[in-house]
C-alpha cells in the first residue's frame, strides 16, 4: 500500500517512516508535518492508507480526518501517543471516519508497538479488499430473562460511535428490549467506548464479559477482539473462531447467532461502515423472520456496509439514521 503519514514530531514521523518501509509491502507516498498538509496531500496525490496523529498544527487530526472524508476519502489509521488518555479525541475522529486507532510505536515505551501497527496496516489492507462470511455458533447454558421479549441486534464500523450516540440519545430500549452493540474497534478500547457512549446516551452501556445474558433497557457491547455470538441456550460467548475473519468482531458472526439461536422478537440494524462485514448477516436475519434496517448513504460518514446489505436485499427498510429511531420506537410499541 501507499501509505501518509501525518505527524508533526519529526522522531514518531521517521519512526513511522521506517516501520512502514521495514517491511517491503509498502511503500511512504509522503509525510505531513500538520493536518492542513496531510487534506492537500490526499487530493494532491492520494495514497492508500493515512497515519493521522491526533494533535497537530493547522488542523489537528479530528478535522483533518473529517476534510479528507469530505474531499479525498481513504482509509486513515489513527496513530498517536498515549491514545487512551485522549479517548474524546479518539472517538471523535472514528465518528469523522476513520477506522481504528492505535499507539504510536516510537512512543509507547514497551516492545511490540511495530508488530501492533503493522498488524493494523494489515487488517486495513485485507478490509479495503473485501471479507468474506462466517459461520454460526457454540453451545450455552441458561435461557435469557423472561423480561426481554425483544433484541435490537445493532453493527457499526466506520463512523460508528458518533452514529451510535445519535441513534441511542434519540431512543431508549424500554424494560423488555436489549440493545446488542457490535462495533469495530480494538478491545484496547472497548472499555473506554462503553464509558464514552454511556456518556452521550440515557441508557446503561455495559461491555459484554462473556456468559451473561441480553438485558432489558440496557446497551451492551461487544468488547474482545474475539466474536461475539449467542448461544442456543441464550447467553453471550466469544470465541476466537474463524481465525481467518479479518472483521474483529465480526457483525456477520453475531447477526448470523442471533438469526439462529433468537427465538423472540428481534431487530437487525446496520450502521455506517467500510467494507461488507454485517451484510449477510443481516440477510441471515431477515430469512429467519427478523425485522432488518440499513442506514442510508446520505446519513452514512461510509456508505459500505449499508451498501452491500441493500444490495443483497437483506435490509426490509433503509432509512437515514434520525429516522432509524423512529422506527424502533414504533416497532418496540408494537406487537412482541
Amino acid at each position: 500500500m501507499r501509505i501518509g503519514i501525518a505527524n508533526d514530531s519529526p522522531t514518531a514521523a521517521e519512526a513511522l517512516r521506517r516501520v512502514v518501509s521495514a517491511t517491503g509491502a509498502h511503500r511512504v507516498a509522503w509525510i505531513a508535518r500538520n493536518g492542513l498538509d496531510a487534506v492537500r496531500l490526499c487530493i494532491d496525490l492520494p495514497p492508500d492508507l493515512v497515519l493521522m496523529d491526533l494533535n497537530m498544527p493547522e488542523l489537528d487530526g479530528v478535522e483533518a480526518t473529517r476534510q479528507i472524508m469530505q474531499r479525498a476519502p481513504c482509509a486513515i489509521l489513527i496513530v498517536t501517543a498515549a491514545p487512551q488518555d485522549n479517548v474524546n479525541q479518539v472517538f471523535r475522529a472514528l465518528g469523522a471516519g476513520a477506522l481504528d486507532v492505535t499507539a504510536t510505536p516510537v512512543l509507547l515505551g514497551q516492545p511490540g508497538g511495530e508488530s501492533a501497527l503493522l498488524a493494523k496496516i494489515r487488517t486495513i489492507g485485507k478490509l479495503i479488499g473485501g471479507s468474506r462470511p462466517a459461520p454460526g455458533a457454540a453451545a450455552a447454558e441458561a435461557p435469557p430473562s423472561e423480561h426481554v421479549k425483544r433484541l435490537v441486534a445493532i453493527g457499526a464500523s466506520t463512523g460508528g460511535p458518533v452514529a451510535l450516540a445519535r441513534l441511542l440519545s434519540r431512543w431508549q430500549p424500554p424494560a423488555d428490549t436489549s440493545v446488542v452493540v457490535v462495533q469495530h474497534i480494538d478491545a484496547a478500547f472497548a472499555d473506554h467506548m462503553a464509558k464514552w457512549l454511556g456518556d452521550q446516551v440515557p441508557a446503561p452501556v455495559r461491555a459484554i464479559a462473556g456468559g451473561e445474558a441480553p438485558q432489558g433497557g440496557m446497551v451492551q457491547l461487544a468488547r474482545t477482539n474475539d466474536h461475539l455470538y449467542l448461544t442456543p441456550g441464550g447467553r453471550f460467548c466469544y470465541d476466537g473462531h474463524p481465525r481467518d475473519e479479518i472483521y474483529r468482531p465480526s457483525i456477520d458472526v453475531f447477526f448470523r447467532s442471533v438469526a439462529l439461536h433468537w427465538e423472540r422478537a428481534a431487530t437487525g440494524v446496520l450502521l455506517t461502515g467500510m467494507g461488507r462485514d454485517g451484510a449477510l448477516g443481516l440477510l441471515a436475519l431477515r430469512r429467519s423472520g427478523k425485522t432488518t434496517i440499513a442506514q442510508d448513504e446520505a446519513s452514512s460518514a461510509v456508505y459500505g456496509m449499508p451498501k452491500a446489505a441493500a444490495e443483497l436485499g437483506a435490509a426490509q427498510k433503509i432509512l437515514a439514521l434520525d429516522s432509524i429511531s423512529h422506527a424502533l420506537l414504533g416497532r418496540m410499541t408494537g406487537p412482541a
